[in-house]
């Protein structure tokens, strides 16, 4: 098409040029004004068409390139990363720290879950921390024992069954030749037929059975251990004793060779994985208290959620205050029955959850910031602290069931930094 219109511009070109030539020197001045105006006219007409088609069929296909190179670097060079959201948001659960079990408890991360709540670092009270009586047994046989055996040390852990002593003397003798002897007897009785015996005399009978039972149980006898004394009588005159729960041998007194009163305490095994504290409040305190709700016991560095489960109701002579009793679990045995504590109670009117300085760390940004769990993993959220005192913390910005890391947060801190997580860079 190109070609074609260029051969007619150039035939009439050479078409008017002859007619020119046969009367150009006729014609004057306006006549040959007007002959250049309709050659460039018609020049115009056929020329311009063809190069803006041209330039159309070549140009169009790199302006398009262009465009949509522009397009992918404006999306890619987004410096609010506003496109960059997709990849954010699918990448936003790699931004979470994961820890393997080993790497959690060389870390020794440890994670509790916030309650609703609320404290204040005023509430305050000084306790003691002491056994958890329903789970503390302190063994003291009713009869005159004499120690043969030792089998444990003082503060060994143990388990239910194990053996601690084993003991002897004559009054265990005495007691266990008794029990053979009227289970033997009720035995006999209770095979004869109701018409050869009265009525009274098979009470009495199955009366003397159990009292001895009984006196060999108060022995600290398992009935096991009974069972196979009426079958095996050869060995009367000692028995092992036993340990009734799991946990952690104290006030142990016995001695071998001792001969140890009926009544007197041998030892007391107590389980540690739960322990109570004891805690002297002033009336105004008091006043604040209702059974079943929650506490915070602190322990040096350590603080762990608790609950009141009691109070005396009535206040000390001398001190003028009221004793209230706390449970809380220890987990790992790591506190222990005598320590010094601080008991933190809960204020509805501060409006925040306390935490040690442990569970505390500053962002890149230098705000405090905490680490929580959930199911991707540890990742930092940045708190309010409004006060801080004896290594605690007044913290708010927190959500009831929050899963918050208070021991270990320095460690995660660090594996935080050197990944370049900024927990602002949406």
């Amino acid at each position: 098409m190109k070609t074609n219109n260029m051969i007619t511009v150039e035939k009439m070109n050479i078409s008017l040029n002859k007619s020119a030539k046969k009367g150009v020197f006729g014609l004057n001045a306006i006549t040959r004004a007007m002959s250049f105006g309709l050659i460039m006219a018609l020049s115009s007409t056929f020329i311009m068409p063809i190069v803006a088609n041209a330039g159309d069929g070549h140009d169009h296909a790199e302006e398009a390139s262009v465009s949509k190179d522009v397009s992918t670097e404006v999306i890619k060079d987004d410096g609010h990363g506003h496109d960059a959201v997709g990849e954010v948001e699918e990448e936003h659960g790699l931004d979470a720290l994961k820890l393997t079990a080993e790497q959690r408890e060389l870390a020794a991360i440890e994670v509790v879950s916030l309650t609703e709540q609320s404290f204040s670092l005023e509430a305050v009270a000084t306790a003691t921390l002491v056994v958890d009586r329903d789970r503390t047994v302190t063994i003291a046989p009713q009869v005159d024992v004499r120690v043969q055996k030792r089998n444990v040390v003082p503060g060994q852990e143990v388990k239910q069954g194990d053996v601690l002593l084993t003991l002897g003397g004559v009054a265990v003798a005495q007691a266990q030749a008794d029990y053979i002897n009227a289970e033997a007897e009720w035995s006999r009785v209770k095979r004869m037929s109701k018409s050869a015996v009265s009525a009274s005399r098979r009470l009495q009978a199955q009366v003397d059975a159990e009292l001895k039972r009984a006196t060999l149980e108060a022995m600290k006898m398992t009935p096991g251990q009974v069972k196979a004394l009426a079958s095996s009588p050869e060995t009367i005159g000692s028995y092992q004793l036993l340990a009734p729960i799991n946990g952690r041998v104290q006030q142990d007194l016995a001695m071998l060779g001792q001969v140890i009163p009926a009544g007197t305490a041998l030892m007391q095994l107590t389980d540690e994985s739960h322990l109570w504290v004891q805690a002297e409040l002033t009336p105004a305190q008091a006043e604040k208290v209702s059974i079943g709700t929650k506490a915070i016991v602190k322990v040096g560095d350590k603080s762990l959620d608790a609950k009141i489960i009691g109070r005396s109701h009535e206040l000390d002579s001398v001190t003028r205050t009221e004793q209230i009793l706390v449970s809380f679990e220890n987990a790992g045995h790591v506190l222990h029955a005598g320590q010094f504590a601080e008991l933190y109670l809960p204020d509805a009117q501060q409006g925040g959850v306390i935490l040690p300085d442990a569970a505390l760390t500053r962002g890149g940004d230098g705000d405090w910031q905490v680490f929580i769990e959930d199911e991707d993993g540890f990742e930092a959220q940045e708190v309010e602290v409004v006060e801080r005192q004896r290594g605690m913390n007044l913290v708010r910005g927190l959500a009831p069931g929050t899963k918050v890391v208070v021991s270990g947060a320095f460690f995660l801190s660090s594996e935080q930094a050197k990944s370049g997580f900024d927990i602002h860079a949406h």
